[in-house]
């Protein structure tokens, strides 16, 4: 689904990704890995248009996306979440849902004045969906918390929801289980899986926790100084000698000295 080739993006003599090429299979969960400035959240950035890359380009689908703004990913399926959840904290769980899907009529002055029929049938059914959502997500008994009440974990499953919204065809995790407990992180990882194989959704994911990455993805890419290190599922990755390496400075013949 997604093609990356020879991709760069630099911050003055800095390069954060440094002619990175991978390919991210429909129907996958993949994982991305690698040590802090490794440039996974660059990688992803100009993925998602948050950045334009240097060099080198993106498809999807076949069709070059590099350098498309965030909203025009965002129409053809493509969507980002945070490290820090970014939800509108002063609405409630259900109305942060209701409001991603765009073009409503309600946006538009003309219809608001005179598609009041349409304007309800359409809310209506942005009710109804959102409702289904977060009994998928089982966060029901949430839909009327505000939205900034919500805990570190509650707010990621929000943030999943609304991808949930739009279907999207690619979905990019930063960091979801950042500040969340391993309770909650189980259910996320739960609904990521139930997305992944009863609704079709690709799924890309940023993690240090190694637990949940063994336990979603397949295969797991491997970063380092920018660069794509290594490929293969997690037990390939674990038992890879140049991954130990980027990671602890040493080698598997020296792994004892680290506890491993």
């Amino acid at each position: 689904m997604i093609q990356v080739h020879d991709l760069h993006k630099s911050f003055g003599g800095f390069k954060a990704v440094d002619g990175a090429s991978m390919t991210i299979g429909e129907g996958t969960i993949t994982g991305l890995i690698g040590p802090n400035g490794a440039g996974k959240t660059t990688l992803f950035n100009c993925i998602a248009g948050r950045l334009p890359p240097s060099g080198g380009w993106v498809k999807m689908d076949g069709e070059d996306i590099t350098g498309l703004e965030p909203h025009t990913l965002f129409h053809k399926g493509l969507l980002r979440t945070f490290q820090i959840a970014h939800e509108f904290g002063s609405m409630t769980v259900r109305e942060n849902l209701m409001m991603v899907p765009g073009a409503q009529s309600g946006e538009g002055l003309m219809s608001a004045w005179f598609g009041r029929a349409r304007i309800a049938q359409e809310e209506a059914a942005l009710l109804k969906k959102a409702d289904e959502v977060l009994d998928f997500l089982t966060i029901s008994h949430l839909r009327d918390e505000k939205a900034g009440n919500l805990s570190g974990g509650q707010k990621k499953l929000l943030e999943l929801g609304r991808t949930m919204m739009v279907d999207a065809k690619i979905v990019f995790l930063d960091e979801v289980g950042a500040g969340v407990n391993r309770t909650l992180l189980m259910t996320i990882a739960d609904a990521i899986i139930r997305l992944n194989k009863e609704r079709g959704y690709t799924f890309c994911v940023i993690e240090h926790d190694m637990d949940f990455i063994k336990k979603l993805c397949d295969p797991v890419i491997v970063m380092a100084e920018g660069k794509v290190l290594a490929e293969g599922s997690a037990d390939e990755i674990m038992q890879n000698e140049a991954v130990i390496e980027a990671y602890l400075g040493t080698g598997l013949k020296n792994k004892e000295k680290v506890g491993a």
